[in-house]
């Protein structure tokens, strides 16, 4: 395996790592804490808000920091970093100092979106696949937090679930700096043969100023309320089932394993979108996307049993389908020495909305339950369809080939 799909396959386990722990609390609240320390589902999330506001503000930093210092030693930091803070967080006792070891994770998990995507469409003229592969590996995360954490309260307790991949994600970063040490050599030889500045000018596109801000307010607007939706899909989907197949699923581990299985089999939606936009209108693409999300959250609203499980599995499909959408265009329209500050500026908008999910979950299921969320949700997409429609047409924004064309 050669330097650049080694590094590439590190960029994916971080992603992998990214959202799995920033989803470990969301399963171990709707599962066991809010039983163990008798406090409500709806009283007990919110103590995550801090750390998902952090995973939103932290992201302008960040991405600074890689593009002014260092992309691979800000990914070190990541990989050390939210390992620690992980185990820190198993260590509380009380909600108060879980909400400061998930503050904490936040702060360490804002790195990764601004910096490894940068990297992983850093010299590449088609950039769909790459990102969905990475989205793959990102989705899986949010699987598996919902799986490990269910089978670790069930055999090991809730503190297990955060202290094994804080153990794993720090050896993953020690191996990451010993990759990275070891290829200086082959980055010099780069930078005095002229390659590093062709890699970094590969697939970006020259638009007119009108162009190039509208479907950035485009893509701006889609990573606000996309994040609002997938945080709230992603987070209360554990809960979700817990109410809704209840005659299905009696356990932790089973409620874990139907949302390994939705997130799983929804995540690889992330290869054939990716496919879509390198060879096919992004706004139609995009269009399709958003819609369907709208209609499968109308129809979730009272569902229960085997028709819940179902449209949970669609409704997943779309909304992880959509994620390498707008990354696909800023990789596109952006120079490489300002991509990293680029997406951090859309993750930052994308996670701050996100934080809201939490507050937003607990007053609407306290009052109406999970129907009026999904009510939101529906009309959110239906936001997004309306904006993407506004995209360019013919002649106006690249759509999968180093033209300036559109659909």
């Amino acid at each position: 395996m050669n330097r650049e799909r080694t590094n590439f396959l590190f960029l994916n386990v971080g992603h992998f790592l990214d959202h799995l722990f920033v989803l470990i609390f969301a399963t171990a609240a709707a599962l066991r804490l809010s039983h163990e320390w008798d406090m409500s589902y709806a009283q007990l999330i919110p103590y995550a808000t801090p750390g998902f506001i952090a995973y939103g503000l932290c992201a302008i930093p960040a991405g600074w920091l890689a593009d002014k210092w260092s992309r691979e030693g800000m990914m070190i930091i990541f990989f050390i970093g939210i390992g620690a803070a992980s185990i820190l967080a198993a260590l509380a006792s009380t909600p108060l100092e879980i909400g400061a070891g998930l503050l904490l994770i936040g702060v360490f998990a804002a790195i990764y979106h601004p910096v490894g995507l940068a990297m992983v469409v850093h010299g590449r003229e088609k950039t769909g696949i790459p990102l969905a592969i990475n989205g793959v590996f990102g989705n899986m995360g949010v699987a598996c937090a919902a799986l490990l954490t269910g089978l670790m309260i069930d055999t090991a307790g809730w503190r297990a679930a955060f202290v094994l991949p804080g153990v794993v994600s720090i050896g993953i970063g020690l191996l990451y700096t010993c990759f990275v040490v070891s290829g200086r050599a082959q980055r010099a030889e780069e930078l005095r043969s002229g390659a590093a500045a062709r890699k970094a000018a590969a697939g970006t596109l020259e638009l007119d100023r009108t162009t190039l801000k509208r479907v950035f307010m485009i893509v701006m607007f889609a990573a606000a309320v996309g994040g609002l939706i997938f945080q709230s899909t992603t987070f209360a989907l554990p809960k979700i089932f817990d109410e809704r197949l209840a005659g299905m699923a009696g356990s932790a581990t089973s409620i874990g394993s139907y949302a390994f299985v939705v997130f799983a089999l929804a995540a690889f939606a992330q290869l054939v979108v990716g496919y879509l936009v390198d060879h096919h209108s992004v706004r139609l693409v995009f269009a399709t996307v958003a819609g369907t999300q709208a209609v499968l959250f109308a129809v979730m609203h009272q569902l229960t049993g085997v028709p819940a499980l179902v449209v949970a599995l669609g409704f997943m499909l779309v909304v992880f389908g959509q994620i390498p959408i707008t990354d696909v265009l800023i990789g596109r329209i952006t120079r490489s020495e300002w991509r990293a500050r680029v997406y951090s500026l859309k993750y930052i908008i994308n996670f701050s909305v996100s934080a809201s999910a939490l507050p937003l979950i607990a007053w609407l299921h306290s009052g109406w339950g999970f129907g009026a969320l999904f009510a939101v949700l529906s009309v959110a997409a239906a936001c997004i369809f309306t904006a993407v429609l506004a995209l360019p047409r013919g002649g106006e924004v690249v759509l999968g080939r180093r033209a300036v064309a559109a659909g």
